[in-house]
């Protein structure tokens, strides 16, 4: 679709690899939205025939063609960045493996056109069938440790008065795009996983907000994508979740949240070892090192811009337990009251 033919009402962008088999669908379900967006598609180097895809059933849509696989990170940020160019008001993300409803982009940018203290809108996101939650936001503890709200209930209303949120699930989610401009776009170093916690996380330190909509609905594919690579979730988990702390976390919080993801993280190490991902442990570990110094040198610029109430407001946010599904790290760490209360680390 051509820039000069179309209406600014805001950008879709879908990164995609290997993805022929389902990528149909999704961009079928942009087709419907009641408000159409921009349509971009970023191809990360696929072998299988999705180019062709798209050329052939989808010609209004952009196409941005990668020469090798850049992840996530590296291809919604192709996107977003000609979203930017192009003036675009807000953009959003839609992973290749989901289905939105109609009414999808119109709630994303009419809760940011209703709420000019948020920057960021996230979805009600189900399983493909539509009976499950698969998140609602994410939450970020006090464990140095994300998780989304809801994931694997069954009542979809439970959470839709409670439009507050730590972070923004990247896979069907809307940004303002001046606050792209103010605080950065998606980290390259992350790759995958945790991205969409950082860049929230950014974006509270600089005074916006993160909320979620019920009425923006997605259906997806749970792990139709990263199951596709051996051993791709222990990599970017334990490369990633230090350096989501290290990059964001106030310098008084700092005592607190420290020592709880260290012990985190070495449980999840030794855990993936004894299931055979030694290697790939060790080599997400020595990611995680290299990137550590960089990560510390971008952390003077996000901590010297914060401002002091959104500092406070993080120490707020943050959630003083363990995630719901961390029941082995919850009974290491307090195996008495283990039984008793599951809520209380």
């Amino acid at each position: 679709m051509a820039a000069s033919k179309h209406n600014k009402l805001g950008a879709v962008v879908i990164p995609n690899w290997n993805g022929e088999q389902f990528l149909g669908e999704c961009l079928e379900s942009l087709l419907r939205q009641t408000r159409r967006p921009h349509v971009i598609v970023v191809d990360n180097g696929s072998i299988d025939t999705s180019v062709e895809l798209v050329r052939r059933r989808f010609p209004d849509v952009t196409l941005v063609e990668l020469p090798k696989n850049t992840g996530f990170t590296g291809g919604v940020n192709a996107g977003i960045r000609l979203a930017m160019e192009q003036k675009e008001p807000f953009v959003a993300l839609l992973n290749n493996d989901a289905v939105a409803e109609p009414g999808w982009f119109a709630a994303l940018a009419g809760e940011l056109e209703a709420n000019p203290e948020a920057g960021i809108i996230t979805s009600k996101i189900t399983d493909l069938s539509g009976k499950k939650l698969d998140s609602t936001g994410e939450f970020y503890t006090i464990w140095g440790l994300p998780f989304s709200r809801g994931r694997g209930e069954t009542d979809l209303a439970r959470y839709d008065h409670l439009p507050d949120i730590f972070a923004a699930s990247g896979g069907a989610s809307i940004y303002r795009t001046s606050m792209l401009e103010q605080i950065g776009i998606f980290d390259d170093d992350f790759f995958a996983y945790y991205e969409d916690v950082d860049i929230s996380f950014r974006a509270q330190l600089r005074g916006w907000r993160v909320r979620f909509t019920p009425k923006a609905v997605v259906r997806h594919r749970i792990g139709a994508t990263s199951g596709k690579i051996k051993g791709f979730t222990t990599l970017q988990t334990l490369k990633n979740l230090p350096l989501v702390a290290y990059k964001n976390v106030p310098a008084r919080l700092l005592p607190s949240v420290l020592p709880r993801l260290w012990l985190a993280h070495a449980l999840f190490f030794w855990s993936a070892v004894a299931r055979g991902q030694g290697g790939i442990a060790v080599r997400a570990v020595l990611q995680s090192l290299l990137l550590t110094p960089k990560k510390l040198w971008q952390r003077r610029g996000i901590q010297r811009t914060r401002t002091a109430a959104a500092a406070a407001h993080i120490g707020e946010a943050l959630l003083h337990t363990l995630p719901p599904d961390a029941e082995r790290l919850r009974r290491f760490v307090h195996p008495i009251k283990f039984k008793q209360n599951r809520n209380t680390l």
